[in-house]
């Protein structure tokens, strides 16, 4: 099931399951979606396309693809390399990625595969972790790599937790349409040119693993958001390095899933 968050003409917002592959209007889902929820009987128009949740917690994974790790002569990790991004850098399909009047210069795009926390899980094994999944999403985890390496003296929280530096949707697909989250194409494009195209084949921690492990650590609330880390091609490794200017576009794809795009602008300047 494709899964949306949405208003209406009218205002009204809601979550609903796209009809096949429209987005111009969407069957109302009953109840929580969290705590079970059905398709109901009522569809509604569909005026504007909403980021799919509001997580308690953002937990995004550092270094988890091998050539990735490979770009930033790093060696793999021997257990998922965790770090936090803001709620408050949340924003949907759509809205803007805007670049920061701090003074961010080395702003660098992450296509990231996004799984999404249907049930309270803690201390769970990888054989079970797969249960506690409700679904998947596209996810840039945008990174003020001045920020987070020089700045921030390797701290990454800081430099990954700008507003709008976690682009979200642009649904929620849910886990059974899934087969093999291990097995997806990955890509992103800035301005129209595929700058990162892996497969998350490519991890080094697979979804189930990444699950168990963080519930050993934290509860995992129902929403919580776990982006499982990027591929190599970031702007930051290329030589000359490639970063995010005012009027680029950004698109996530991930197959079987959707592509998530936002526009690029400068944060405003009161006058």
């Amino acid at each position: 099931m494709k899964i949306i968050r949405f208003a209406d003409p009218e205002g009204r917002i809601d979550w609903g399951m796209a009809r096949d592959d429209r987005t111009d209007e969407a069957w109302v889902l009953k109840g929580d979606l969290f705590g079970g929820f059905e398709v109901g009987v009522e569809c509604r128009p569909v005026r504007r396309l909403l980021c799919p949740l509001a997580p308690p917690n953002i937990l995004a994974l550092g270094i988890n693809y091998r050539q990735h790790g490979d770009e930033f002569a790093m060696s793999y990790p021997e257990q998922p390399v965790l770090f936090l991004k803001a709620t408050t850098s949340l924003i949907g399909p759509g809205e803007p990625i805007l670049l920061p009047r701090a003074g961010a210069e080395h702003v660098d795009y992450e296509a990231e595969l996004a799984v999404v926390i249907g049930r309270r899980a803690k201390n769970v094994t990888p054989g079970e972790a797969m249960e506690y999944v409700l679904g998947y999403s596209c996810a840039n985890d945008v990174s003020a790599r001045d920020w987070q390496i020089e700045k921030q003296k390797g701290q990454w929280a800081r430099g990954k937790s700008f507003d709008t530096f976690c682009p979200l949707g642009p649904w929620l697909v849910t886990r059974d349409e899934v087969e093999d989250p291990g097995n997806l194409r990955i890509r992103c494009l800035v301005n129209g040119q595929a700058l990162q195209d892996a497969s998350t084949a490519d991890m080094i921690f697979p979804v189930a693993s990444i699950v168990s492990n963080l519930s050993l650590s934290m509860t995992l609330e129902p929403g919580t958001v776990i982006l499982t880390g990027t591929p190599q091609g970031v702007g930051f490794t290329r030589k000359p390095p490639i970063f995010l200017h005012a009027g680029d576009t950004v698109s996530v794809e991930i197959e079987r899933i959707g592509t998530l795009t936002n526009p690029v602008f400068h944060e405003n300047v009161p006058a």
